[in-house]
């Protein structure tokens, strides 16, 4: 059968083995969710607490709200605080939604992850999964499959639930460091994004392979 997945005994997350290259499990669910087809939370790139709201002006790391005045994970001086640069373009344990949420055998996707995902995969668009009226992309191979719902985002232009799916990878976009590189699909169309980290993306999770 094609949802055959493996439980952690120490996270009580499951897990499914696509059989990819690199040997990386995914997460039957989004951080936040109970089942695989519901949206589950929200989360800002680098915060690991969702929100109600989304914007500059309550991101952790922007001073005074202002997206040229980053914190942390800042590459150019003319986005830092005070010109302030540390060169860190991939999320720490510490501000990692998955590792935060679920224990330290998880974290968020690199952006090679996602990439790999989509190459090695067969991916199938539905209209009701499961017969809950949600859409999104069946992800297929090895014998078996996850669901990413087209869960939408917070505080970004692709706000819309239930067409759009965004996705967080851990890694920022180098040149322009108040942006972060995601995974937006819809039907018909996988593609990466450059989001401001600001925004409220979903977080699906995964984990290596012991």
């Amino acid at each position: 059968m094609l949802n055959n997945c493996c439980l952690s005994a120490q996270q009580k997350h499951e897990y499914v083995d696509l059989g990819l290259p690199s040997g990386t499990l995914w997460a039957t669910c989004n951080i936040g969710a109970d089942n695989p087809w519901d949206f589950g939370e929200y989360y800002a790139w680098g915060e690991t607490t969702p929100k109600t709201r989304y914007s500059w002006n309550n991101y952790k790391y922007a001073a005074n709200g202002d997206v040229q005045q980053l914190t942390k994970y800042c590459t150019l001086s003319k986005y830092g605080f005070n010109g302030f640069v540390d060169n860190i373009t991939v999320l720490q344990p510490s501000d990692d939604a998955a590792t935060v949420n679920w224990g330290s055998e998880w974290r968020m996707p690199t952006r090679e992850e996602w990439d790999e995902l989509e190459k090695q995969c067969e991916w199938i668009w539905t209209e009701n999964y499961q017969c809950k009226g949600k859409k999104g992309y069946l992800v297929r191979s090895n014998g078996k499959q996850i669901f990413l719902p087209a869960a939408g985002s917070r505080g970004y232009s692709f706000d819309s639930a239930n067409t759009d799916g965004d996705y967080w990878s851990v890694n920022s976009f180098d040149y322009y460091s108040y942006r972060a590189i995601g995974l937006h699909f819809y039907s018909g169309s996988i593609l990466f994004e450059r989001y401001y980290r600001s925004a409220g993306l979903s977080v699906r999770a995964v984990r290596n392979k012991k």
